[in-house]
């Protein structure tokens, strides 16, 4: 695999890409499919780009970065405990019984609800005052 950093000649956004090799970025090229995200256009070339090196400094800031992540994912997983074992899940009718606890005063269970919803959903609830929170939801299966 590489990466090119590839600028668009018609709108001058630059944006990355992956290829298999650089035989297949020509002949993606030849072929016209490689296109402008913002404007569509297939005026498209590469850009210059520097090697990404590996040396102590950056190996010391990769360990760091990496650190950082657990942490953060660790949290993340905690509050997910916390709201298991005190919110009733509510699957994909979230936004159905949101509106019918704030709207019929519906008694609940547990504290609150956790569950799915769109973020049309969120918008319209938000419109209505009914207050949600959306926080990152990791899977059990996730690394």
């Amino acid at each position: 695999m590489i990466k090119y950093n590839l600028i668009c000649r018609s709108c001058r956004k630059s944006f990355d890409s992956w290829f298999a090799s650089s035989k297949e970025y020509e002949r993606l090229k030849k072929l016209k499919y490689i296109k402008c995200f913002n404007c569509n256009s297939i005026d498209v070339d590469k850009s210059l780009m520097s090697p990404r090196v590996l040396n102590k400094k950056n190996h010391k800031y990769e360990k760091i970065r990496n650190k950082k992540f657990f942490e953060i994912k660790n949290t993340i997983k905690e509050y997910q405990k916390f709201i298991k074992n005190n919110f009733q899940y509510v699957g994909d009718n979230f936004a159905y019984e949101a509106r019918s606890i704030h709207y019929k005063n519906k008694k609940k269970s547990k504290n609150g609800i956790y569950g799915n919803a769109t973020s049309q959903d969120l918008k319209e609830l938000n419109e209505e005052g009914i207050k949600t929170e959306t926080i990152p939801w990791i899977n059990d299966k996730d690394n």
